[in-house]
């Protein structure tokens, strides 16, 4: 009997572990595992644009799609964004900067980096991240740069970037803060960029953060999984030379990690 045992229990363990392997997997997947992931961003140029168009779409099909998960793109404004994402209403918002509110979901990796840019008059001296504490800052509502930069002291935030250069002729302000991008929108209205200054501060990485739920675990897993196969294969670094952008994973292609801010 021990023998007919013996010859029968491999076969066992096998289909067993067949079946605890298949049990492991659908428990990490939704009873109805998603077909499509719901993205919601602020319009930046060249980057999210209500059409569709941008570095940051293109970016988000090629982590989502080859994988059968297919995008669907939502414009919002930052707050509402969020808001969107804790209540569930959205799988993740475009933009976000790690750990930066309660309640979601954030991944090992981070997908690009934000390369923060002040934008002051050029007649009054250039800041330093050492030196922010002697100038009033100004940024868009729901960006909290004053939880990513040193020494930020007085601040206040805009609902949009209509009036930013007025606001600095008139010193209702000292130093905008933002993204390369929307800073050099900004100097496009006007006809004497050379009255202003752009001085770069910092890069920070940025990540998508999904909703606290089975979807969101599900995506975010998923999102882990493929940023980590199109770094190593080098698949994202074309999608950023189109867009003339810089590749951000050459410091550690292994991880996703990046350094803190210096």
């Amino acid at each position: 009997m021990g023998r007919i045992g013996m010859k029968c229990l491999p076969g066992v363990v096998i289909l067993l572990g067949c079946w605890m392997a298949s049990v492991a997997v659908a428990a990490d997947v939704p009873a109805d595992k998603p077909d499509d992931i719901v993205l919601v961003s602020e319009q930046w140029i060249a980057y999210t644009k209500a059409n569709g168009t941008g570095l940051g779409w293109d970016l988000m099909r090629e982590v989502f799609e080859p994988a059968g998960i297919k995008v669907a793109l939502r414009t919002e404004p930052y707050t509402r964004a969020v808001g969107l994402v804790q209540r569930g209403e959205a799988d993740a918002w475009v933009g976000a900067y790690q750990d930066e509110v309660e309640g979601t979901l954030y991944p090992k990796w981070h997908y690009d980096t934000d390369e923060i840019y002040a934008l002051g008059l050029a007649s009054k001296p250039a800041p330093t991240l050492k030196t922010l504490g002697n100038y009033r800052l100004a940024w868009v509502r729901g960006y909290e740069y004053q939880h990513y930069l040193p020494n930020v002291l007085h601040f206040n935030e805009v609902a949009r970037r209509d009036h930013i250069l007025s606001m600095l002729d008139h010193a209702r302000a000292d130093l905008y803060i933002d993204a390369r991008p929307e800073v050099d929108f900004i100097l496009g209205q006007t006809k004497e960029p050379q009255r202003f200054r752009m001085t770069y501060l910092t890069a920070i990485p940025l990540f998508l953060s999904f909703a606290d739920n089975a979807r969101g675990h599900f995506l975010r897993d998923l999102f882990d999984q493929r940023m980590a196969q199109l770094v190593r294969s080098g698949k994202l670094r074309p999608i950023f030379a189109r867009w003339k952008q810089p590749y951000p994973f050459n410091a550690d292609e292994s991880t996703g990690k990046t350094g803190a801010i210096q």
